[in-house]
């Protein structure tokens, strides 16, 4: 529907001025505007259109005092400086603001006390629920939130808690397929840069990339498995080191796409090439990845199903449902196949002069 242009309104609009409007009650705006799922869909309807009309605006801060709840889910993340934790933000923040919440933002830096921090401001601020998204949870974190009866829904398996639930990212699958892919095109030296090695996240990556390679028959080259710190710099420092080697792998697995877009500015001050001389891959599926030249192979993990299912799983718990939240959510990885991944260089100049000889003979 769209608005009727006129005049700035002067009065305020407030609840009874809708329901008049409505022809419904009080209480079924209430009901409609708390997203109670049991009202009559065509109540609702009438409800939504006189709110548009009237462009009314609830005061948030009276409902809580009423209700009890402030309406407000909290979101953790460790960085915002990496364009994962952003396209996460929005994607929690969509979903939150579809069931009537609204979002209170904190970002760690992967620091303890920062953490406490953000604890901090939103328990002053009564969240309702907690995702946290660092990928490397402290065990306090859990203990501070249960401690006032707030659930909380994060990334990666930690202790269990009564009012905790955990979204499972099944690396394997993701990765897997990209260690497949690269066996595939010909390559038997296969690199890694993991992330900072604390990181529980980073850590499992790094032991899902060399189980990928012991079944695809490989064995590791500890030479090859670097450690990165998830950023630019750290990408661009673990390629120089792994150019150092007197013998270097063919392909690169990355932690994440950041490592993976600094691997790639290495390789360019190095006048060389991807895939020509090395073939790449990262993680995430970060936007940007699709924009690099050449675009990014990389392994998916979709923030918009993260982020889905962390806000179904509070609104679960905040709705009394906890006997049918599950204590963890699966979110899928699988590798999208751009153009930073080839044969390896030898293989090519030995088709090359097979093929050269051929048409001598």
């Amino acid at each position: 529907m769209v608005k009727k242009s006129g005049p700035l309104r002067t009065a305020k609009i407030d609840i009874r001025d809708v329901a008049s409007r409505a022809g419904v009650s009080i209480a079924t705006v209430s009901r409609v505007m708390n997203h109670v799922p049991t009202v009559d869909a065509v109540l609702s309807a009438r409800v939504w259109e006189a709110v548009e009309e009237l462009d009314y605006l609830p005061n948030t801060q009276a409902r809580a005092l009423v209700s009890g709840k402030s309406r407000l889910l909290g979101l953790i993340v460790s960085e915002i400086t990496n364009p994962f934790f952003p396209e996460l933000i929005q994607e929690f923040e969509r979903a939150a603001v579809k069931w009537g919440y609204e979002i209170l933002l904190g970002s760690t830096n992967y620091e303890a006390k920062t953490m406490e921090l953000c604890a901090r401001r939103m328990l002053e601020r009564k969240v309702d629920g907690v995702a946290i998204m660092t990928f490397g949870i402290d065990d306090f974190l859990l203990d501070r939130f249960e401690a006032d009866n707030v659930p909380v829904v994060f990334i990666d398996p930690a202790p269990a808690r009564p009012l905790s639930s955990f979204l499972a990212v099944d690396y394997y699958a993701g990765i897997h397929e990209g260690v497949e892919h690269l066996v595939g095109l010909g390559h038997k030296s296969i690199g890694f840069i993991s992330g900072p090695r604390r990181l529980r996240s980073a850590a499992t990556r790094k032991a899902t990339f060399l189980e990928s390679l012991r079944v695809a028959g490989l064995k590791a080259e500890p030479a090859f498995i670097v450690e990165g710190n998830h950023t630019l710099d750290g990408g661009r420092d673990a390629m120089q080191k792994l150019l150092a080697l007197r013998k270097q792998p063919t392909a690169i697995m990355c932690s994440n796409d950041m490592t993976a877009i600094g691997v790639q500015h290495a390789l360019f001050e190095a006048n060389l090439k991807v895939p020509d001389d090395f073939s790449l891959i990262g993680f995430d599926d970060i936007h940007l990845a699709e924009y690099t030249i050449p675009p990014l192979t990389t392994v998916r993990m979709s923030c918009e199903d993260i982020a889905q299912k962390a806000v179904e799983n509070l609104l679960s718990r905040l709705r009394g449902d906890a006997g049918g939240v599950a204590a963890a959510s699966l979110v899928m990885t699988r590798l999208i196949v751009r153009q930073t991944t080839g044969k390896p260089k030898r293989a090519v100049r030995g088709a090359a002069a097979s093929s050269t000889k051929s048409k001598k003979r």
